[in-house]
């Protein structure tokens, strides 16, 4: 996706309409939904930056999510913290981890980056699970949510948190869009082209390819310390490279590259899986109920239909009918 993609705020602003109205005539439930869907966007557009951005693909990247996670439980159950700064702990913990990891990564490209990154979240699922600190297998409960009672609000109201998520994507979003257009991001996009290149004219492709590693670390770890919030439940399992692979496929499906598409591509995401686990989805349409036992099967023919149908995904497929329609009215209007 080209960075000045003319497509891309009025989409956005759609987005955000959609969720705007979808908040004000939500339910309990619904508002628990879009709570949902504001995280996962935000652990999908920090996925985005490494992989669509800067090319580099992670099957590791929950384990940032994970780290923070459990540096917001920790900070706020075990230490008596405040919310608010568990959260700037998760953010600064997911960073230097990232930082750490990202220093060897980034040396390797391919499938051994790939592979490396696998290895790191796979070691840190493993250290949460014998972590007798931190609950192990059995995870941590009782996280609670940030105060607001200063400003006349009650965050374990699920429509103020579900606010405040929704809030937190919008402004991951704006700022990962400002430095995706930046001279930064434009050299990381540079760097996905032709890395060699770069380095032949003495660029430091390692460093640029390291602060994105951190910088999409913190992110992830901001996703990870509102998911201990919104649950209050932290364990191993958000760590598992299942986890990885589950954003990995919200970024192809929406529009690698794109951001607004990894945004939108979770909230698809999210709302398929909530219709297809219902049964009485599946009674509407004549089937078996029990067919939402197999919801996972369904997804990933979805999956699959996408991807051969719009391989840049469907932010991508939507870019192209775009510019196709722009094209013949640019012709009408030459011949006319």
């Amino acid at each position: 996706m080209g960075s000045r993609d003319p497509l891309q705020l009025p989409v956005a602003a759609l987005l955000a309409a959609a969720a705007a109205a979808a908040w004000r005539g939500a339910d309990h439930f619904g508002m628990e939904l879009l709570a949902e869907i504001a995280i996962l966007a935000i652990f999908a557009m920090s996925l985005d930056l490494l992989v669509g951005v800067a090319g580099m693909v992670s099957l590791g990247h929950a384990g940032f999510l994970a780290l923070g996670a459990y540096a917001t439980a920790a900070a706020a159950v075990l230490w008596g913290w405040p919310p608010a700064a568990g959260l700037a702990l998760s953010v600064a913990v997911a960073a230097a981890a990232a930082a750490a990891a990202g220093f060897f990564a980034v040396r390797l490209t391919g499938v051994f980056f790939i592979m490396i990154t696998l290895a790191i979240g796979q070691m840190l699922h493993a250290w949460f699970f014998k972590a007798r600190a931190f609950g192990g297998d059995n995870g941590m409960a009782g996280t609670p949510r940030f105060d607001l009672t200063p400003l006349g609000l009650d965050s374990s109201d699920p429509g103020v948190f579900a606010a405040v998520a929704l809030a937190a994507a919008a402004l991951v979003y704006l700022g990962l869009l400002l430095l995706r257009r930046s001279p930064f991001g434009t050299m990381l996009a540079a760097i996905h082209q032709n890395a060699s290149r770069l380095a032949s004219l003495g660029c430091p492709v390692r460093r640029y390819k390291l602060a994105a590693f951190a910088l999409a670390g913190a992110v992830a770890g901001l996703a990870g310390a509102l998911t201990a919030q919104h649950t209050g439940f932290v364990s191993p399992d958000l760590a598992f490279w299942t986890m990885s692979g589950e954003a990995l496929i919200i970024v192809i499906l929406g529009g690698s590259g794109s951001l607004i598409g990894a945004a939108g591509g979770a909230a698809l995401f999210v709302l398929l899986r909530n219709q297809l686990t219902d049964g009485s989805f599946w009674k509407s349409m004549s089937l078996p109920a029990a067919m939402a036992d197999h919801w996972q099967l369904v997804m990933g023919l979805f999956f699959i239909a996408v991807v051969l149908a719009a391989r840049d995904g469907l932010y991508g497929r939507l870019t192209w009918v775009a510019g196709r329609a722009a094209a013949k009215l640019a012709g009408r209007r030459s011949r006319t």
